[in-house]
């Protein structure tokens, strides 16, 4: 620990910084550099830390560890030559140097210009997961078997496609779900996950299996499309922006959203592989480089395998170039390639006589929105079918649109025409629209919130006995009234649901448009806090960074002293000579040191003054 300490003291606090950050520990209870190296050589910080070193790093550990003095002193040349005599490549055991020198900035080991000091507390954790957990060191040096093969150019355009496919059908069905977010909300259940019946409602709309629909909305909810509002899941309103932007473009955000969640060391070692499949699956050659890996891998592993597939990332549990592209953060090439096999959006339909839409391929995103405001979407794929129906035009005319405005857009759109149909459904829509209006109650219908009124008494006698509408609770005050305990929202699209010519209006009667289409903001990211910084601000306000000698000194005695340690202390001698004794350390008070000899048996007291150096026994004493 000793060791260990010293170089915490030696470096900035940039370079300190950098070094816990790849480290685990728990930072309660450490007030200054020695309590931060006694937690670094904690069991369960350094199985972190071990879990987390590549092959090579494990291979270079074990020789130091292997070949380290009583110690735990080796140098990078004996290091070097026990890799060599291991069975290691030239390769990696000229990288040695290199490699120790991470394995420092790492803390798990401590160099200096002569020596590398491997901590007895390292080489012990290294030892107790040796070969259960870990290879042997002779297996962490021997080179990797061949595995690669070759894929002719052929099988890789035919991967290509594939993964082109799957990734715009994820972004499609993405999209319908943000479509029929738009429309209705979904429960979110107090047990936690979507309601039964907004789950199936939510997987039809987008065209996946329903047990297909959790990896899809948690997909979308990670991309911040969609944000929870109390009990209801709503499209956020970056989900909104996210529909108006090309396929591409759509693909882009996923697949960033993807990257982050998969860890670095991960990303690096795909990003890496050869640009040839392997003969062995994935996990196999990411289990050959981290063979200390454990859960942390496991998770990534889920994590980059399971929605690689349905982003055009990966083909039957490989990754393609498109995958290797996106973690090494080359995430526009990738979105580049896979666009190229992208069906070619289209800014035409043609309008049928049946009042069908049919898009031979996927609609400009604008069009389509709008499309999609007075129309039922029926068929989701390359070619899509929308429907207008009395119903949905009225939808439209609610939401603003007018009859003209109607027939204008689809005479833009329309590669064939408006057919007479479809011309005078629209026109006896409008004509029709407003027949039944919603407004605010007065204060004297209270508890009543919501007054429906209408001029055809059988269409409000309908009304009263619709069982469709049974959910919004209507009553009947006269031949021309309902009322509602409902907000009029609610019962506008309760009435719009259900097909009736329903308007919403003021308190002056004017009809007044109504958004069905809530968004959510999403919510802004977290702040970013900094417990490293926190950390060392803590401890070097202690002043070990800048401490005297005698303070460290004493620092360094009292930690010997709380882990029962035996140290070599060298002490000054009146004539200027120096003397070296065994020394167990038992406190440190008032500039003095108490501690038993451990060669004569007794007790010494030694002003702190008097002492030139400490270094950790021989361990054979």
């Amino acid at each position: 620990m000793l060791e260990l300490a010293a170089r915490l003291r030696e470096l900035s606090r940039t370079d300190l910084a950098s070094a816990l950050q790849s480290r685990e520990f728990d930072p309660v209870g450490v007030r200054d550099l020695f309590d931060l190296a006694e937690v670094l050589l904690a069991p369960d910080s350094i199985d972190h830390a071990l879990s987390r070193l590549d092959r090579r790093h494990l291979a270079v550990l074990a020789a130091a560890s292997a070949v380290a003095d009583e110690h735990g002193d080796a140098t990078a040349a004996s290091v070097h030559d026990q890799l060599v005599e291991l069975g290691a490549s030239d390769e990696l055991a000229d990288a040695a140097p290199a490699l120790l020198a991470r394995l420092g900035t790492l803390l798990l080991v401590v160099e200096t210009p002569k020596r590398v000091h491997v901590p007895t507390a390292v080489s012990a954790r290294l030892a107790a997961h040796t070969p259960r957990d870990i290879p042997t060191a002779a297996d962490l040096a021997a080179p990797a078997p061949p595995v690669l093969v070759s894929v002719d150019q052929v099988d890789r355009s035919l991967l290509e496609r594939h993964a082109a496919e799957a990734a715009y059908a994820t972004v499609a069905a993405t999209a319908e779900l943000l479509a029929e977010l738009g429309l209705q909300p979904a429960r979110e259940l107090a047990k936690g996950g979507l309601a039964l019946p907004d789950s199936k409602r939510l997987a039809e709309s987008s065209g996946i299996a329903l047990e297909a629909l959790p990896r899809l909305f948690h997909r979308a909810d990670e991309a911040g499309l969609v944000v929870r509002d109390g009990a209801f899941w709503l499209e956020s309103d970056l989900g909104a922006e996210w529909t108006q932007q090309s396929a591409a473009a759509r693909w882009r955000r996923l697949a960033q959203c993807w990257r982050d969640r998969v860890p670095a060391p991960l990303r690096e070692l795909v990003a890496r592989r050869s640009e040839h499949l392997t003969a062995t699956d994935l996990r196999d050659d990411v289990h050959w480089f981290y063979p200390a890996g454990g859960r942390w891998i496991e998770e990534g592993l889920d994590r980059l395998v399971g929605d690689a597939e349905s982003l055009g990332l990966a083909v039957a549990g490989e990754p393609v170039e498109t995958g290797r592209l996106v973690l090494a953060g080359d995430i526009d090439r990738a979105a580049r390639l896979l666009a190229a096999h992208f069906p070619a959006q289209v800014d035409k339909v043609y309008v049928q006589h049946d009042l069908s839409i049919v898009s031979p391929g996927p609609l400009e995103p604008a069009l389509d929105a709008r499309l999609r405001g007075f129309a039922d979407v029926e068929g989701r794929d390359l070619a899509s079918t929308y429907r207008v129906s009395a119903a949905s035009v009225n939808r439209g005319l609610a939401a603003g649109e007018t009859s003209e405005s109607i027939l204008a857009f689809l005479h833009g759109l329309s590669l064939t025409g408006i057919p007479q149909p479809l011309a005078y459904l629209v026109g006896e829509a409008a004509s029709r629209f407003g027949s039944v209006r919603v407004a605010a109650a007065d204060d004297a219908d209270a508890p009543a919130r919501a007054a429906i009124r209408s001029d055809d008494e059988q269409l409000v006698r309908t009304l009263a006995v619709d069982q469709s509408l049974s959910s919004i609770g209507l009553r009947q005050t006269g031949p021309h009234r309902l009322l509602s305990r409902f907000t009029p929202d609610v019962v506008f699209w309760a009435l719009s649901d259900a097909r009736y010519p329903v308007a919403a209006e003021d308190g002056n009667g004017e009809i007044i448009r109504l958004r069905r289409h809530r968004l959510a903001t999403a919510p802004p990211p977290p702040p970013k806090t900094d417990p490293v910084a926190a950390l060392l601000d803590r401890v070097l306000a202690t002043g070990d960074a800048g401490a005297t000698e005698q303070a460290w000194l004493a620092r360094q005695l009292e930690a010997a002293a709380r882990a029962k340690e035996t140290l070599t202390v060298t002490v000054r001698m009146p004539g200027g000579q120096t003397a070296d004794y065994l020394l167990a350390p038992a406190s440190v008070a008032n500039g003095r040191l108490r501690a038993r000899d451990r060669k004569a048996d007794i007790e010494r007291t030694l002003p702190l003054s008097a002492i030139a150096a400490v270094s950790p026994a021989p361990t054979n004493v």
